[in-house]
């Protein structure tokens, strides 16, 4: 009998799922979208509801779209939207507040504190993060502090709290497993990345009880079976890894110096480091790229809070396209921005500024400008922040980068690839499959029950779609950088 692999991948504004074959082939596809709430400017929220049902109907979805009956589902892998963070009842299951989403900068109040309490350095030390909004334990704070009878419940054992791939497991599973892989818990600012435990002296900074936490684990393991009375069939759910850490395995970055670019909401890069943390002088971060079979391998890693959410903005908010393609289209209908430059704030500004409180920003406006030229200096918006990102990375690391690999909905626009080419200066390999995030978490699922051998021969696997080769000259790349290090500085909350 032919056995599949479930992949899901649960986003910031999706839940997917794939199913694959042993060839790592696409059999089936099913995604949904779920509402986002912003209580306040700066808030985001998610119905924890709404992320377990939305990926648990498209899980459902997939499954009846492959045709496959219960016993040929090998094993289920999960990936998720890191850093956003449920607390709930253990009893009952109900959530005590909505998720806050890693977006959210509710609780940048609490990271200046404790960067002004001088607790900074101790932080980076322990954790290889900056004490910021982004991270899950000021959220589990805030939460504890915000909800009436939160601390009290969770100081006598009755909450618990996890991030999203602790929420769905505990929930497919029947409740029987409360577990997270190390690639998760390294987000929340209270996971030592050193002796690879909860700290102690971080979780009494943060007044969070150790006993809500779960346990941590490798990324590919056997950590619980999915309930068959809520999914249908009973199959070992066999990953558990943060989604840009998923897509860095997915991209077959098994190597010390591999590098890739995630293109989603947000726009992650991370080099893999091998089995050394590598600290970073430019304010990017150190973070576990994978457990795997007792180990633990390192990452560095660049955040950009807003990617392939700045055309959905142009979508939704300004309605000046009606898909996402659109930008595309539009884009390519004029020779370059015209001189506009989107600075997309929207959320603060993430590596290696670290401004909480820088907001968005179009610069370079002329009665000349139109929306083709805001829709041109939206892609190369995301591609300057990456460039932000790849130039502070190979100063720490000491590598030089000979390519660039990337993933994520946004890649599939050549126009932007191009520009990330001629923009950095370095080539950009994008793979047949730009899903590696889901492929990523299907891989480590299989690699758990021996549906695959080994990393080796998951290497084989990757295949190239398309080179981009850099065609601009170095003066024209230089002129073009620093507009936007000047439309930066505008934005900053400090006018820096």
């Amino acid at each position: 009998m032919e056995k599949f692999i479930v992949g899901l991948d649960q986003g910031t504004t999706s839940s997917r799922a794939v199913i694959f074959n042993k060839k790592v082939e696409k059999i089936a596809v099913a995604q949904r979208e779920f509402q986002q709430y912003f209580p306040k400017p700066g808030w985001v929220e998610h119905n924890p509801e709404d992320i377990f049902i939305s990926q648990l109907s498209v899980m459902k979805e997939a499954v009846m779209k492959a045709d496959l009956s219960p016993e040929q589902i090998e094993a289920v892998g999960i990936t998720n939207q890191r850093e956003t963070v449920i607390l709930w009842d253990k009893n009952t299951g109900k959530p005590v507040y909505n998720a806050i989403v890693w977006q959210c900068r509710r609780t940048a109040d609490i990271a200046d504190k404790l960067i002004a309490d001088g607790k900074g350095e101790m932080i980076r030390q322990k954790t290889g993060l900056i004490p910021d909004a982004y991270f899950s334990g000021t959220k589990i704070k805030w939460i504890l502090d915000n909800v009436p009878g939160a601390r009290e419940r969770a100081e006598k054992g009755e909450l618990l709290a996890g991030t999203v791939d602790t929420w769905l497991t505990w929930r497919l599973s029947g409740r029987k497993a409360h577990v997270t892989d190390y690639t998760n818990a390294c987000r929340t600012m209270l996971y030592n990345i050193h002796t690879l435990e909860w700290d102690d002296e971080l979780l009494a900074l943060l007044n969070i009880p150790r006993c809500i936490l779960p346990e941590v684990k490798d990324s590919s393991c056997v950590y619980a079976m999915t309930d068959k009375s809520i999914c249908g069939f009973e199959a070992p759910i066999a990953s558990m890894i943060g989604d840009q850490q998923a897509a860095l395995f997915g991209q077959a970055c098994v190597n010390k110096g591999d590098v890739k670019s995630t293109y989603g909401t947000g726009c992650f890069m991370l080099m893999n480091t091998g089995d050394t943390p590598v600290e970073s002088k430019h304010k990017l971060l150190t973070t576990i790229a994978i457990g795997l079979n007792g180990k633990v391998e390192y990452a560095l890693e660049g955040s950009v809070f807003i990617g392939g959410a700045l055309i959905k903005w142009l979508r939704d908010q300004l309605g000046i396209i009606n898909t996402a393609n659109d930008v595309n289209v539009l884009a390519a209908t004029v020779p370059d921005s015209n001189g506009v430059i989107i600075v997309p704030a929207f959320t603060g500004l993430g590596a290696p500024y670290w401004d909480s409180y820088a907001r968005g920003t179009i610069v370079g406006l002329t009665r000349g400008a139109n929306k083709a030229h805001i829709c041109r200096a939206a892609l190369e918006a995301i591609a300057f922040q990456v460039k932000d990102e790849l130039d502070c990375m190979k100063e720490d690391s000491g590598i030089e980068i000979a390519s660039l690999k990337v993933d994520g909905g946004a890649c599939v626009s050549d126009l932007m690839m191009q520009f990330q080419a001629d923009i950095l200066n370095t080539a950009v390999y994008r793979p047949e499959n730009t899903e590696t995030t889901v492929t990523g978490a299907a891989l480590l699922a299989g690699l758990a029950t021996g549906y695959w051998s080994s990393k080796d021969e998951l290497k084989k696997i990757w295949k190239i779609n398309a080179i981009f080769e850099p065609n601009m000259d170095q003066e024209t790349r230089t002129a073009r950088y620093d507009q936007w290090i000047n439309a930066v500085k505008r934005t900053m909350s400090k006018g820096e």
